[in-house]
């Protein structure tokens, strides 16, 4: 499930990638693995990091990977996990603020979304 951009994002993608984020646990493993970097971790060192291990791991991993926000990738006898769409995430935050105070009548002074 790959976004291209805030223009092509409708809100069933943007609720279904929000509901794969819609866990502490997961959001936990998805940072641990933004904090690894593009070379990613075994699932071993990402459950020690992250503070989730065993199945409940290999579930919040498996629903990250069909929002499309995780790779996994056989490395010998390892399984190597790695964050891959930091555009993505991008995406669903300015999906979110593309059309900020539109409605309102006053500006937006507060805050910036630049």
């Amino acid at each position: 499930m790959k976004i291209e951009s805030t223009d092509d994002l409708d809100l069933t993608l943007a609720a279904t990638s929000f509901a794969a984020l819609g866990s502490e646990q997961r959001l936990g493993v998805l940072r641990a693995l933004v904090r690894a970097g593009p070379d990613g971790l075994s699932i071993g060192e990402l459950g020690v990091r992250s503070g989730v291990t065993g199945s409940t791991l290999t579930h919040h991993v498996k629903v990250l990977a069909a929002a499309g926000l995780v790779e996994q990738a056989r490395q010998g006898r390892s399984i190597i996990c790695a964050a891959v769409a930091y555009d993505q995430v991008r995406a669903l935050s300015e999906f979110l603020l593309t059309a900020c105070c539109a409605d309102s009548t006053a500006p937006c002074k507060d805050h910036n979304h630049d």
